[in-house]
């Protein structure tokens, strides 16, 4: 009996102390944290109104509402790109809407180092990375990571961290980086790791693309989730990368990313992920858009300088346009545009004003001319070709195309002038290129080139007003060997 009375007494006392297990973990609260986050911005401020108005509606509903952005705010668009104290238009809004962290790409370098400055002191919220030293530039240095807190106290620290390419350094013309020393992005991030024993949660607020996002998440599982830029990819589903959670929000704030964290005891339980297309969002806050109209009320911008027969599409047809321009301009044999340096996808037929320019055409990069000879043309041409792993130098003055190896690497190019004889290779040709090509391509050149006072975008405003009616339906001139017509 009393063995009977033992078990029953052990067994009650496991199936309450169950019950009182299951009580107490149903009672932990499940704190939600909503992160609003976009990337690659590049200064389209017309659907900045929804998002505030977005941003304000939950805010309303929630305690806990961060919106960040992911680098490159600046860049492809006049209005901004061209305002009297460059850039500012983007920064006031920016603040309006309320962002609480920016990660810095490699296109807010654009600016120039002093005016950096000026608008990072203009930003109510931080500009953070962690991957380069400025003490030995005019930028002053930013902050490595911000620490954003709930109303319940969880702590969410932000890793800032920005792409660099096969030269070291960020996507911008070096003359824009003088004096900064950067460092392996994904590596100097690992540097960080230690942040998860200090906060509760670590985000990467990253400018590297989704491919080294990937990479950063496998050699990083200290962080809970990236929120990446640069790559302008869509990302409809969440990534789950080693633990790791992925997302981007496409580019050029047509979508903004909404994502909600589940968090217990300080611990993520779920992230859901949702794209929200700003086109369905049928109100703007009052307040931001009678400031993006003021912006928008630009005059000059509206000018038409010329018509275009039907519409231009791709980096063929528009590079075809850009490089014409320069080899009329400047009466060079031959000209070249880095597909970079296309930053609209097309130019509608009709009426093109100098606002379209501007936007196709943003850097202000001074032209550079070489003497140069086959050898070295078709250097430049082979190097971008394997820097890029694709085709990537649009052409005037000539055609040419690229052929491959079992690598998918260029092994040669064929160069043919518009005669269709191929480029003579004793003689030496006058290239145009922009001036960050001419700084940041390897290739062959015993010339150190000469440098112009003209953008391209001012050559081919001019090239433009001469012009009056253009039309390059189906131009292309850069073609990988299989493909080339016979």
């Amino acid at each position: 009996m009393r063995i009977r009375n033992f078990f029953f007494i052990a067994g009650l006392a496991f199936i309450l102390s169950q019950g009182l297990y299951a009580q107490k973990t149903s009672d932990v609260k499940t704190s939600e944290i909503i992160i609003l986050h976009v990337n690659d911005m590049h200064a389209k401020i017309d659907n900045l109104p929804k998002l505030a108005f977005l941003a304000d509606s939950l805010r309303k509903m929630h305690p806990d509402v961060f919106l960040v952005a992911s680098g490159d705010n600046f860049t492809g668009n006049p209005i901004v790109d061209m305002y009297s104290d460059k850039g500012f238009p983007m920064i006031d809004l920016m603040n309006r809407c309320g962002f609480n962290v920016s990660a810095i790409g490699n296109h807010e370098f654009d600016l120039g180092q002093e005016t950096m400055n000026r608008r990072f002191e203009q930003a109510s919220f931080p500009f953070i990375c962690c991957n380069f030293d400025a003490s030995g530039a005019v930028l002053r240095q930013p902050q490595p990571y911000v620490v954003l807190k709930t109303m319940d106290g969880i702590q969410v620290a932000f890793l800032g961290v920005i792409e660099l390419n096969d030269q070291g350094i960020p996507d911008s013309h070096p003359s824009n980086l003088k004096g900064i020393r950067f460092f392996n992005g994904i590596e100097k991030a690992k540097e960080y790791a230690e942040l998860k024993e200090k906060f509760d949660i670590v985000a990467g607020l990253t400018h590297l693309g989704v491919d080294d996002d990937v990479k950063l998440a496998q050699q990083m599982p200290q962080l809970d989730l990236i929120l990446g830029g640069h790559s302008h990819t869509l990302i409809e589903k969440p990534m789950v990368v080693n633990g790791v959670t992925i997302l981007q929000s496409g580019s050029n704030l047509k979508e903004i990313g909404k994502a909600t964290l589940y968090v217990q005891n300080g611990h993520i339980t779920s992230v859901r992920d949702e794209i929200i297309p700003l086109r369905d969002l049928k109100k703007g806050k009052p307040e931001v858009q009678k400031m993006v109209d003021a912006y928008n009320d630009n005059d000059e911008f509206k000018r038409v300088i010329a018509r275009a027969k039907e519409e231009l599409s791709g980096y063929d047809e528009l590079g075809s346009l850009m490089t014409d321009a320069l080899t009329s301009q400047f009466k060079t044999d031959i000209a070249f545009l880095n597909n970079g340096g296309i930053r609209v996808n097309s130019i509608a037929a009709g009426d093109i004003t100098l606002k379209d320019i501007y936007k196709l055409d943003p850097f202000n990069n001074k032209i550079v001319i070489f003497r140069m000879n086959a050898k070295e043309i078709s250097s430049l041409i082979c190097n971008a070709f394997n820097m890029k792993n694709q085709v990537d130098l649009q052409v005037s003055g000539m055609y040419y195309s690229v052929t491959t190896g079992g690598d998918g690497r260029c092994i040669g190019v064929r160069m043919n002038d518009l005669t269709g004889k191929l480029l003579d290779p004793t003689r030496e040709y006058s290239v145009a290129m922009n001036s960050y090509m001419a700084a940041s391509y390897s290739f062959e050149h015993r010339d150190a080139g000469s440098s112009t006072t003209v953008s391209s975008a001012t050559a081919l405003i001019e090239y433009l007003e001469k012009q009056k009616t253009i039309g390059y339906s189906g131009v292309k001139r850069a073609f990988l060997e299989n493909d080339r017509p016979k």
